[in-house]
């Protein structure tokens, strides 16, 4: 029995002044990805390409864990868009056989009364045929137990993004302004009248 679940989760985080404005930092997707999970979690390969490796997930009587391929990149004005390539599912491989996955989320700096706001949204759907004997649960329940589940999933994510993501940036901003005036020619007035 093929079922869907899906969430979504919307974000809105207003960003401290800094130096160094962050539509800069968020052209780098590499720290994007390093606050929405732990360093242990993420695996880049390319240039705009993570595997992340989620927590294992209890689902009824089962326990998985999805391994989703990432690709995450911005455009000029830092706006950061994030979209699942690939996904595997550890620990059932009827489910891995069975299962499909589409995560698409985008994060906007927005001026707002003078104000720097990040404003996003992630997008989360899950296909899967429900393996034997969980095939005979009712529908709506499934449904509901599963929906649960991935807005908990997009929950966690979104706190970890709260959290890690301002708090990079300010260390970010402050490192690079040091290395801006630390590489800042001095110039010295001179004296020489043109004769």
């Amino acid at each position: 029995m093929y079922t869907r679940f899906t969430a979504s989760q919307a974000v809105e985080m207003a960003v401290p002044e800094q130096p160094v404005p962050i539509q800069h930092y968020l052209r780098q997707p590499q720290r994007v990805v390093a606050a929405l999970a732990a360093s242990s979690q993420i695996e880049p390969f390319g240039d705009d390409r993570f595997r992340l490796k989620m927590r294992p997930l209890n689902f009824m009587m089962l326990t998985i864990q999805p391994i989703v391929d990432l690709r995450v990149w911005a455009d000029s004005d830092g706006t950061v868009y994030v979209q699942s390539v690939g996904c595997e599912i550890r620990g059932v491989e009827y489910i891995n056989q069975r299962f499909k996955l589409n995560l698409v989320g985008k994060l906007q700096p927005q001026q707002s009364n003078g104000k720097t706001v990040l404003k996003g949204r992630a997008d989360l759907e899950v296909q899967v045929d429900v393996p034997p004997p969980l095939d005979f649960t009712p529908k709506p329940f499934l449904e509901a137990t599963g929906n649960g589940l991935l807005k908990s999933v997009l929950l966690t994510v979104k706190q970890r993004l709260m959290h890690h993501l301002l708090a990079d940036y300010g260390a970010w901003a402050s490192s690079n302004l040091g290395q801006m005036s630390a590489v800042k020619p001095s110039v010295a007035p001179t004296n020489n009248p043109i004769a």
